[in-house]
């Protein structure tokens, strides 16, 4: 099973983000920043924020999926708010995608918030609502189990250190995972936790008996080009013990956001 893990950056390298997903092909694709605006004409969206103007693929989702035609796609939406396309203004869903192969069958899945909660009227001041999606797949070759989590982590405007509103943040994902997984399951948990590498997140997540790969196999860098900052850690795989890691990697080529995608095979 070949799990891929990517920041979409709301589809502002779009086409060939979609393009690199669909040659990529991955057995699930965990997707976050994703868009979703069914009633936008025009293929751009603009989301204003502070008097900056960033550009948005306005269906960012409903192009992964036609991208990839084999897999189930589950949309979560953890806010919806204004984009413009010129003066016009359109609601817009934003939050995560998940896609999974179709011969995969989804024998349990849950989504929930693990800060703050829905927000209809606008995307809200930081640090903003976030959720998490959990999958419980079964593999027919293996006859194996894996739940595989995702999730975009709060991004708090002073950093990435830690704060009370990332330990609360840990506390319900580490929740949620109770929820779903089965005594046996394998589990995968991956994404965008906007945190750094010695962060009390991910020392829990080590608590509860899970390994990060990024860090432990020596990377250093999970941004690419387009990212101008430091520090230059975000993206994180983490597994259970009971999952048999074939190949990790972090994709260095092609550049389709400004986060790497990290691209996981397990046996």
């Amino acid at each position: 099973m070949r799990i891929l893990s990517l920041n979409g950056w709301g589809g502002r390298l779009g086409e060939e983000m979609v393009g690199y997903v669909g040659d990529a092909d991955p057995d699930v694709l965990c997707l976050q920043e994703v868009t979703n605006t069914p009633e936008a004409t025009s293929a751009w969206l603009v989301y204003r924020d502070g008097g900056g103007e960033l550009p948005q693929r306005a269906n960012l989702f409903a192009e992964v999926a036609e991208a990839l035609p084999g897999h189930q796609a589950f949309f979560c939406p953890a806010a919806r708010g204004p984009l413009y396309d010129g003066d016009l203004m359109l609601q817009s869903e934003w939050g995560l995608a998940t896609f999974v192969r179709r011969s995969l069958p989804v024998v349990g899945q849950l989504q929930d918030f693990i800060h703050g909660a829905f927000s209809a009227d606008g995307f809200g001041t930081h640090p903003r609502s976030r959720n998490g999606h959990a999958v419980r797949l079964h593999d027919y070759a293996t006859d194996k189990t894996t739940v595989v989590v995702h999730l975009h982590g709060l991004r708090e405007l002073d950093g990435k250190g830690d704060t009370p509103a990332r330990g609360a943040q840990a506390a319900k994902l580490i929740e949620l995972i109770g929820r779903i997984r089965h005594r046996d399951d394998g589990l995968v948990v991956c994404g965008d936790f906007n945190v750094l590498p010695e962060s009390r997140m991910l020392a829990e997540l080590r608590g509860i008996g899970l390994a990060e790969l990024v860090t432990q196999r020596g990377f250093t860098d999970t941004r690419t080009s387009f990212y101008r900052k430091t520090p230059r850690f975000a993206d994180y795989m983490l597994v259970s013990d009971n999952v048999d890691v074939r190949s990790f990697e972090l994709v260095a080529q092609p550049e389709v956001s400004d986060h790497r995608a990290l691209l996981l095979e397990i046996g």
